[in-house]
């Protein structure tokens, strides 16, 4: 069985029990991209920390797929208008159900 490419991208997310949602944003989520543009995706969780994220790149990174991500942790963004843009364009990529299984 093949997995789609955002099928992988949530597997990984899956692997992290720490991440409760991944929400999606930036031109991807737009729909106004081009050609190598990166992926934008900022992660929600209680627990989250830089060194998760830096393995979840990993992760990502041993996918080999032809993006780059650009990962951040929500309750880590100090910019109002990048909080107000997520907010207003930005699409839930992944979601854990309470019971820790994946919704998406």
């Amino acid at each position: 069985m093949h997995l789609s490419v955002e099928e992988k991208i949530r597997s990984v997310f899956s692997e992290f029990e720490e991440i409760e949602k991944a929400v999606l944003f930036g031109s991807r989520a737009k729909g106004n991209y081009k050609t190598g543009s990166d992926i934008d995706i900022t992660l929600f969780g209680k627990n989250l920390k830089l060194t998760t994220v830096y393995k979840v790149l990993d992760k990502l990174d041993e996918l080999y797929l032809p993006y780059t991500f650009d990962l951040s942790i929500y309750g880590k963004i100090d910019n109002p208008d990048l909080k107000e843009h997520i907010a207003r364009v930005g699409k839930i990529f992944y979601q854990k159900n309470r019971d820790g299984s994946q919704d998406k």
